[in-house]
């Protein structure tokens, strides 16, 4: 017993009820281990059962025991389960339940296996708890055992076994399990609908959640950060404030679902006002939180938030110094990346995967290719992390961009991972931005005859023709992808204003205020040609007249996007705008002159980067 931290220490004065010198009756003992709420005060009442006798009592050792654990002193909790004589299967129970809920899976599952070896048999409650500590092959040998000690039907045993086979991604199991219950509780539905959302197939969890009779944090947390996860941003932030009006108070969990959807839409006032609702000011911030504003204010287009809460994060561990570096990257703002890289170095922490593939990103938006080759090379000589797929795109983007089109050729083949078809698209992004048909062609052909090509693949190459002016490769190209059922992704592009954001596609009429908006597309029209602006019609892949062409142009998402907030937002006041593919060379020198014009700073984030447009310039030096 000299293991246990109690034994040395001083009993001292526990409650007013007991006298001294007098013993109290174990059952006011057990009641005070329960309430223990620090390990102070659980060792001064351990020190007190032992001066008095009572450390061989089988209830107070098991209340002993199971209280250590849940205050994350796992070493004591097995010290006194060492010493307990013929432990019966409460004993088992408490301290695999002490290792599971602190995360120590495999010593769990080895008391559960040392128990059955003991002959104890488990009760309903043991495969309950043991059931948390399963990945889904132990899980599916437990559910033969919940079989055989004739538990498979206990709530609690099959809430657990659909929790396993959900977590395992065996949705199909889970539900099977699910659907057969007599009683479904709160726990047993936010696990199927944690499964279905994992999934991926959310109209399936909402179906359960919209259901539910009652819903904890947790249940909404699963609904929400689901929507987050799987692109569908707009629906988590309409779920949240669904949330907030049913009267739930949100948790750190909440906030960093939440956040993301945030950053996914762009909806910077949304995410300051989530992050002042949380109360977290600079000097309350911890990692993790810290980790996910980044994040969402370097995506709303506020980096200057985003500095502010990454230098008040005390404790800095490598993902805040990743987010904060892949901030700098999206914007463009390379030097500022690079100088915190090296700044990783001096503090002693090592660069990660993840850190490379930010610090990559920022030398293919600056195109710095030595500088990106180097880190590149130190990456696998120097620091010992192997290159995967994303890396390799960082590469690629890089000498694609600055023109390296059979450099990134050769590199593509010659990876020593598996070329991905976002990999290959990668390389034919850059043969359209240079006009490379012949190698653009190349690689296509390459594709297809793996079988490896996707809708990107034919929308590419049709663009890569569009640009060259080979329409007949473009009608060649539209057909198989008619053939294919290929569909293009449209273009959109949303802006916040009082914090809604509001959603357009090319030539959108549907916004309450479009007459509005097509009235100020006019006037920006206007503004621009009186500053002897032409359209750059040369843009538009459609084999149409030059008229056509301008009028395509104007009613692009962007533009509709920009036109909202202008008539929306006071003169003065910056505008954020986020599209969801690459914006056009004619938005691009548009939105540039119309920041000149109105004296108003317009921030706009597009599929790779963000241009921040002031006084006529762009921060991308119009390289993107």
């Amino acid at each position: 017993m000299s293991s246990i931290s109690p034994l040395v220490a001083q009993p001292m004065h526990l409650t007013a009820n007991i006298k001294k010198n007098q013993c109290p009756e174990p059952e006011k003992l057990a009641l005070l281990i329960d309430q223990s709420k620090n390990i102070k005060r659980l060792n001064q009442i351990h020190a007190f059962i032992i001066r008095h006798g009572l450390d061989s009592h089988p209830v107070l050792n098991f209340k002993l025991q199971r209280s250590y654990a849940s205050l994350g002193h796992v070493k004591d909790s097995v010290a006194l389960f060492n010493l307990t004589q013929n432990p019966n299967v409460f004993s088992y129970t408490a301290i695999i339940q002490g290792h599971a809920v602190n995360g120590l899976y495999e010593q769990a599952l080895k008391f559960y296996v040392q128990m059955l070896t003991e002959k104890v048999e488990p009760n309903a409650y043991t495969l309950s708890t043991v059931l948390k500590a399963c990945t889904l092959e132990t899980g599916e040998a437990l559910h033969g055992h919940a079989k055989k000690f004739g538990f498979e039907s206990d709530t609690y045993v099959r809430t657990a076994l659909v929790d396993v086979y959900a977590r395992g991604g065996d949705v199909v199991s889970a539900r099977r399990l699910f659907d057969t219950m007599v009683e479904k509780n709160l726990v047993s539905l936010t696990a199927m609908i944690t499964g279905h959302a994992k999934n991926g197939d959310l109209d399936e969890a909402r179906v359960l959640f919209d259901g539910m009779v009652e819903r904890d944090v947790v249940s909404w947390n699963v609904m929400i950060d689901g929507y987050a996860q799987h692109g569908r941003p707009n629906e988590a932030l309409i779920l949240f404030r669904q949330m907030l009006k049913a009267r739930l108070k949100p948790n750190e969990a909440t906030m960093l679902a939440v956040l993301s959807a945030c950053g996914q839409v762009g909806a910077l006032e949304s995410g300051r006002w989530i992050h002042s609702c949380f109360g977290y000011n600079a000097s309350s911030i911890n990692a993790r939180v810290g980790t996910a504003l980044i994040d969402m204010y370097s995506k709303c287009g506020s980096l200057d938030d985003a500095r502010k809460v990454f230098d008040g994060i005390k404790d800095k561990d490598a993902v805040a110094y990743n987010a904060m570096i892949g901030g700098y990257a999206i914007h463009g703002f390379t030097q500022d990346a690079l100088s915190l890289f090296k700044e990783m170095s001096w503090v002693g922490l090592h660069p990660t995967d993840i850190t490379f593939i930010g610090i990559l990103s920022a030398c293919a938006h600056s195109g710095l290719v030595s500088e990106g080759w180097a880190l590149f090379n130190a990456m696998k000589d120097e620091f010992e992390i192997q290159p995967k797929i994303e890396h390799y795109g960082c590469m690629v983007n890089l000498l694609g961009r600055a023109g390296h089109l059979e450099e990134a050729y050769e590199l593509v083949k010659s990876t020593s991972v598996d070329a991905d078809p976002v990999l290959w698209g990668t390389l034919l992004a850059a043969c359209r931005l240079h006009k490379n048909t012949v190698l653009g062609e190349r690689i296509v052909e390459f594709l297809l005859e793996r079988g490896i090509a996707n809708s990107g693949t034919y929308v590419l190459l049709s663009n890569i023709y569009a640009a060259a002016g080979n329409w007949d490769g473009v009608a060649r190209m539209r057909a198989m992808m008619k053939h294919s059922g290929v569909q293009k992704e449209p273009g959109c592009s949303s802006v916040e204003v009082n914090n809604k954001v509001h959603e357009f596609l090319a030539g959108d009429m549907k916004h309450p205020k479009s007459r509005e908006i097509f009235g100020m597309l006019e006037q920006m029209n206007e503004w621009v040609k009186a500053q002897g602006y032409a359209s750059k019609t040369e843009t538009v892949l459609h084999n149409i007249g030059e008229v056509e062409k301008e009028r395509s142009l104007e009613v692009h998402s962007e533009k509709l996007a920009l036109a909202f907030g202008l008539i929306s937002t006071k003169p003065g006041t910056t505008i954020k705008i986020v599209k969801n593919l690459r914006v056009c060379p004619d938005c691009h020198a548009v939105i540039k002159l119309i920041s000149k014009i109105t004296g108003r700073k317009i921030i706009m984030r597009d599929r790779n980067r963000f241009h921040h447009c002031e006084d006529g310039v762009c921060s991308c030096g119009d390289y993107w």
